[in-house]
């Protein structure tokens, strides 16, 4: 058995203040949280406005090496003190997390995870439990149904052997979006729904769907959701031109979630309100939040999380390959695209995905005033709820050590994943 104590960090209580606690993990499983003093409350007026820098790389090159996690002793050598019989991590007083999940990412650290590889997918997971995200659905782009199915399989491949974050599950962007609104995403491969198409795939990916992106107002598209919606899957809309009314149905039908919100879609109109606001309207609707402070401005989350609250509001990347690396050329979802200054969009101007992490969406969003007890909840709770696990999302006996420590500034320190703890990227 492989027994540790987590000593000397912050806890997150429900009622939003910070708490000493300590942790016992034994074999990858919290089996003891306790509070050891008095509650205060959670600040973050120490944290510094200064921009989040670029990668100083200067190459667009892949960065390979060990899929192997970095052991506690490496890490903690650097990070925090370690009792010399290893029984003991000394968190420095940072601030313990819940490990973040991201619904929504398609690549990292120079790897695209539709590029036809099972290594793709590997490295994807092991550079996001470098980044405080402890599980993440991988996400499509629109493609050829050979694309999606080897996309598929890849991941099907890697799913329980994964050498960092946890693959939760699938989350399909398309192929069934509105060319109207297509933002990256390849027209050429965009088509209207197919029930028996979808069958097909989800057949192929044996429960693995978790999510899938629609357009309900193509053809096709309300039937698509209920059959969606029957199977257990979280049907989100983007990529649509739907007027108020037809979101309305389809929220209706089951759709419960939006994907990048604001983005990709009919803008609110005081005379054709359109997707956002039908969606701030349903109660049972949750919606996507990508603070990198470029896809939306600060004004724009402050009013999300004003009018949504913690509970309906996920802050995601959706970040293409591109996160981790430097400036520079890359090619994704078939487009050629420039990364600069950390924005990557295609040739014409258009925002092609985020190269954020998920520890730098939240110490954004903290910038962005948002509360860090609600910035907690909405990389970790939030997401985890709407896939509906029971076993993260949350701190608590029982469940798998799937953590991330930040220190006062929020700069992450390190990952722990089932007990497993990782350096930061």
């Amino acid at each position: 058995m492989t027994r540790f104590e987590l000593r000397n960090f912050q806890l997150m209580t429900e009622n939003g203040v910070l708490s000493e606690a300590i942790a016992v993990i034994e074999d990858g499983i919290v089996t003891d949280l306790s509070h050891v003093a008095q509650a205060r409350p959670a600040s973050t007026k120490s944290i510094s406005s200064e921009p989040i820098a670029a990668p100083s790389q200067t190459t667009a090159s892949k960065k390979t090496g060990p899929l192997k996690a970095t052991t506690s002793e490496n890490i903690l050598a650097s990070r925090a003190a370690v009792s010399d019989d290893g029984s003991v991590i000394d968190c420095g007083g940072g601030i313990l997390v819940p490990g973040m999940i991201d619904v929504h990412i398609h690549g990292a650290n120079g790897f695209d995870m539709m590029d036809g590889t099972v290594e793709s997918i590997q490295q994807v997971s092991a550079f996001l439990a470098k980044t405080g995200c402890t599980g993440f659905l991988a996400t499509s782009v629109t493609s050829s149904l050979d694309s999606l199915n080897g996309f598929i399989d890849n991941v099907k491949a890697v799913v329980g052997k994964e050498p960092g974050a946890k693959i939760l599950g699938l989350h399909l962007e398309g192929p069934y979006l509105n060319p109207a609104y297509k933002g990256m995403q390849n027209e050429a491969f965009l088509r209207h729904p197919d029930l028996d198409e979808m069958e097909a795939i989800l057949k192929r990916a044996d429960g693995l769907v978790k999510m899938v992106t629609v357009a309900p107002e193509l053809p096709g598209g309300m039937e698509l959701v209920s059959y969606l919606k029957q199977h257990g899957i979280v049907v989100s809309i983007a990529h649509s031109d739907a007027k108020y009314d037809e979101a309305k149905q389809a929220f209706g039908l089951g759709a419960s979630h939006v994907t990048h919100c604001f983005n990709a879609m009919r803008p609110i109109h005081h005379r054709e309100p359109g997707v956002v606001i039908a969606a701030f309207e349903e109660e049972h609707v949750s919606c996507q939040a990508i603070v990198d402070n470029i896809h939306l401005h600060p004004a724009i989350i402050r009013f999300m999380h004003r009018n949504l609250g913690p509970a309906r509001m996920v802050l995601v990347t959706d970040a293409m390959q591109a996160m981790g690396m430097a400036d520079g050329k890359y090619q994704f979802g078939g487009h050629d695209v420039q990364v600069v200054k950390g924005v990557a969009r295609l040739t014409d101007g258009t925002l092609a995905s985020s190269t954020i992490t998920m520890d730098k969406t939240l110490r954004t969003a903290v910038l962005d005033d948002i509360p860090l007890s609600d910035a907690i909840y909405m990389t970790s709770t939030t997401p985890a709820s709407i896939l509906g696990l029971t076993n993260a999302g949350f701190l608590a006996a029982g469940i798998p050590a799937d953590v991330a420590l930040f220190d006062k500034e929020l700069t992450l320190q390190w990952t722990m994943v089932n007990g497993c703890i990782h350096s930061p990227h």
